[in-house]
């Protein structure tokens, strides 16, 4: 009994050590849809919450230039995201090509992704 109690206690010592430290990570996203016709309901979908590859989280253009934008917040272990932008809240990008991703450092992090809807070029800035 002492062993199996021993080995349980590594066990469950081991599983909890290797967790890792979840970092606080704000992405501020704003995608170009100049070149596009027929724009609504414009927003991401991806891998980790708040986004979902099910449900489009919308983004906004407050001031008509065709940049739609948005942010969110998550508290991360994971070393990447992955996700697409999407036009009329089911037409997907970059069709038969790899999801957009932007990857993490293990620290507190305030992002900004921008992008032109359909191109796999990107501009990825860090705040302080």
């Amino acid at each position: 009994m002492k062993t199996y109690t021993l080995l349980l206690f590594i066990a469950l010592f081991l599983a909890y050590s290797c967790v890792q430290d979840k970092h606080s990570k704000t992405i501020h996203f704003k995608i170009n849809m100049k070149q596009i016709h027929n724009i609504s309901n414009v927003g991401l979908r991806g891998d980790t919450a708040p986004l979902s590859w099910n449900e489009t989280l919308l983004l906004t253009d407050e001031d008509g230039d065709s940049i739609y934008d948005g942010e969110i917040q998550l508290n991360s272990a994971s070393y990447d995201i992955e996700f697409k932008f999407v036009n009329q809240d089911t037409i997907f990008e970059l069709q038969d090509q790899p999801n957009r991703s932007i990857r993490f450092e293990y620290k507190p992090e305030k992002i900004i992704y921008e992008a032109t809807f359909n191109n796999p070029n990107s501009e990825i800035s860090k705040t302080k």
